[in-house]
């Protein structure tokens, strides 16, 4: 009852039937062969209190010893039964909970994957790897326990309530009639459930976090000596955590005197009431043991049930959860009409754009930019000034908010961004690198490559001699972000597996700023061949390695400022010649130390 309750509750109802609707549903015929088999043990269950009359009124009292052979011969094929049928429902439930979680965890991360870029800036990866542990868990468990409760609790309490009744109808209403009182506390611990359990799934996602900067960070942690710091954040959030967990145990267990209190009352009630008719010989014993018996066995599956709204209700706020992440629909998506994208001459043209942070503040402004097929262009500028939002801007992973950017006079927003980035190679001052081997990582430029086409691109980013070094060459394993590696040689394997993807565009955002003087002139090298006859937009912090580009734009506070060869703009004394004059300075002072 205070379930039924619970589930017409104006923000429970629908949670419970989108669950249903997309993901419990499709799994209904499992479900429906577990329900058959709880009603086979919970009728078996109702059987071996049944089996209790015959044994006290025709064995013991009567002494008949070809019914002890009856009796034993069907409690032996009840408990046979039984353990059949439970073995069933239980495997019919592990199965169904874990393909539902399965189903929603490669929902959210496909789902996560085609989210725009903004969506993962906004959010920490331990945020995002909670939806996946945390509250998927959570649902798979309140999935698998409503469902067992709903189908074996309920049924046994049916069989044997049933028993109870038609054994004696006054006895089992005397039975029953305090449990409706405890419905409505127990629909409130219900609720409080819910709330208690959604901040725990918040704090677990802060813990997260927390956990994932730290030992991503720990190089830094160590060298700044900030272990006390970092252990008093980790402690404020674990007691944080603890508290919520007691108080989550502590709401859980509210309904237990209720319960046992209430259940008190009852069986004292029918001992007094039944024994009374046995004493007065209006009932045999093995009727009243039989009823007993059938009492207590009702009793766990009714304090189960009890306890299902709060199991329910805290995996629904797990729920609201991961359902507002697979609402967040992304912005940036193909046209109905998107054609494919052929680059052929790669003339890139940028008209007049801008764009403005989701917060509205402006990060750049009536941008204009020709890059001709073939030729390569240069953005420097300071520091914030719009630069790497430009260039995030051509493979779409973000969308201008006026004008717009052609690749062989075709809008990017009118081709599929699937064939767009496949026209791209980027290669980022942010080094990823994934926890698999150096053939993989490289390998991922183009999935399927040859043996010697990734030896080839490892090759021409001066990356092959140190990788054949390495404990087992191209099959050591960089672990996560590459840190087996050096951050020249993370930096060096990103450049081969852009050189073997090969595409006619290059996105080059200060793709040596890792490297060594000797690796950066061996990359530089190997760049300058890569970009011959591909059209390149490259990003650079140290200028010299953008001096001979086909035309270089200087970027402030989100604006052109100078256009033009480097040997014009160093005439022109002004920002591009101040940033040239000071980064030669500076590396003259460090030579001269």
């Amino acid at each position: 009852m205070a379930l039924l309750k619970s589930l017409s509750d104006k923000s429970t109802r629908p949670l419970v039937e989108r669950l249903w609707r997309e993901h419990i549903s499709k799994y209904k015929k499992i479900i429906f062969f577990g329900l058959f088999c709880m009603g086979i043990s919970a009728s078996m269950t109702a059987a071996l209190a049944k089996m209790l009359e015959p044994l006290f009124d025709d064995v013991f009292f009567v002494r008949n010893e070809d019914m002890l052979w009856i009796v034993a011969a069907t409690v032996f094929t009840v408990f046979v039964l039984k353990g059949l049928s439970g073995f069933g429902d239980s495997m019919s439930m592990v199965y169904v909970g874990q393909k539902i979680i399965a189903d929603i965890q490669k929902r959210l991360f496909s789902h996560f994957l085609d989210s725009d870029l903004a969506y993962f800036h906004a959010r920490s990866s331990g945020e995002l790897v909670s939806r996946f542990t945390n509250d998927v868990n959570m649902m798979r468990s309140a999935v698998t326990n409503s469902l067992t409760s709903l189908g074996k609790d309920t049924l046994s309490l049916i069989f044997l309530v049933g028993l109870m009744f038609y054994q004696d109808f006054n006895l089992a209403a005397i039975a029953f009639f305090v449990f409706p009182v405890a419905i409505l506390p127990i629909v409130k611990i219900g609720k409080k459930m819910r709330k208690v359990s959604g901040n725990t799934q918040v704090e677990m996602a802060t813990f997260n976090i927390l956990l994932n900067q730290v030992f991503q960070g720990v190089r830094i942690v160590k060298s700044y000596a900030m272990e006390s710091y970092e252990r008093g954040r980790a402690n404020v959030v674990i007691d944080t955590l603890c508290q919520l967990v007691i108080k989550s145990g502590r709401t859980r267990a509210a309904s237990h005197p209720i319960m046992e209190t209430l259940g008190g009352i009852a069986i004292v009630t029918v001992i007094l009431y039944g024994g009374l008719q046995v004493i007065h010989g209006d009932r045999t014993t093995g009727t009243f043991i039989s009823f007993i018996t059938a009492l207590l066995l009702a009793y766990e599956p009714l304090k189960r049930i009890a306890n299902l709204n709060a199991n329910l209700q805290e995996g629904l706020a797990a729920a609201v959860r991961v359902f507002e992440a697979l609402d967040m629909k992304p912005t940036l998506k193909d046209k109905k009409d998107a054609q494919l994208l052929l680059v052929a001459k790669g003339n890139i043209e940028i008209s007049k754009v801008s764009f403005n942070y989701p917060s509205g503040k402006k990060a750049l402004m009536d941008i204009n930019i020709k890059i001709p097929g073939g030729k390569r262009i240069a953005l420097v500028g300071p520091s914030g000034g719009g630069k790497s939002t430009l260039m995030n801007m051509i493979p779409r992973f973000y969308d201008v908010n006026e004008g717009k950017i052609t690749i062989d006079g075709l809008d990017i927003r009118d081709v599929t961004m699937s064939s767009l980035r496949s026209q791209i190679a980027l290669v980022s001052q942010e080094v990823i690198l994934f926890d698999d081997t150096v053939r993989a990582n490289i390998a991922y430029g183009r999935m399927g490559a040859k043996e010697e086409d990734i030896v080839k691109a490892a090759t021409l980013a001066a990356a092959h001699e140190f990788i054949l070094a390495l404990p087992q060459g191209y099959d050591t394993i960089v672990g996560e972000q590459g840190i087996r590696l050096s951050g020249g040689q993370r930096q060096r394997l990103s450049i081969a597996r852009a050189m073997l993807k090969n595409a006619p565009v290059l996105l080059l955002d200060e793709a040596t700023s890792a490297l060594d003087t000797e690796s950066e002139r061996q990359v530089q090298a190997a760049l300058n061949r890569l970009m011959e006859g591909r059209t390149t937009l490259v990003i650079a912090h140290r200028l010299s390695t953008v001096m001979d580009a086909d035309s270089i734009y200087v970027i402030e506070d989100g604006r052109v400022t100078e256009v033009g060869k480097h040997e014009d703009l160093m005439k022109n004394k002004k920002t591009y010649a101040r940033l040239v004059e000071m980064q030669f300075a500076g590396e003259t002072q460090q030579k001269a130390s």
